[in-house]
């Protein structure tokens, strides 16, 4: 008599397989950056839209617009960034960011505030260009 296999079964032998066979996509990271644009919104809101080819995935184009958006704060001389939102898509292998952050010369209230000079410092040494 045949047994059936059972999704519970199965899923420990998969999981397994799965941990043993080699990712095809955890090659070297090596990501083509394509570039920065920026657009003041108002006052302190700021646009930013980047595109790079070779992301792993969203975290990486968002990366991206955040370092963009530390160093414009730096430049125009604030301290803090605010992150919004970011949208980010993927057409035909070419990652595309939409950002928005708030840039302030004080820490701004929220959770999702960046310290520029922090940000700008890790960008550099993550290998991540800025504006």
């Amino acid at each position: 008599m045949a047994r059936a296999l059972t999704l519970a079964a199965l899923v420990p032998a998969l999981t397994g397989a799965a941990a043993c066979a080699p990712d095809a996509g955890q090659g070297k990271f090596s990501p083509v950056y394509g570039g920065i644009g920026t657009t003041l919104l108002d006052g302190d809101l700021v646009g930013f839209k980047v595109t790079m080819r070779g992301a792993r995935d969203r975290a990486d184009v968002d990366a991206y617009a955040r370092c963009a958006a530390a160093q414009y704060a730096l430049i125009r001389g604030f301290g803090f960034a605010r992150h919004v939102r970011t949208n980010v898509d993927r057409t035909g292998g070419i990652w595309h960011g939409d950002a928005v952050y708030t840039i302030s010369s004080a820490l701004p209230a929220g959770f999702r505030t960046l310290d520029a000079e922090v940000v700008v410092r890790d960008c550099g040494a993550q290998g991540i260009p800025t504006v």
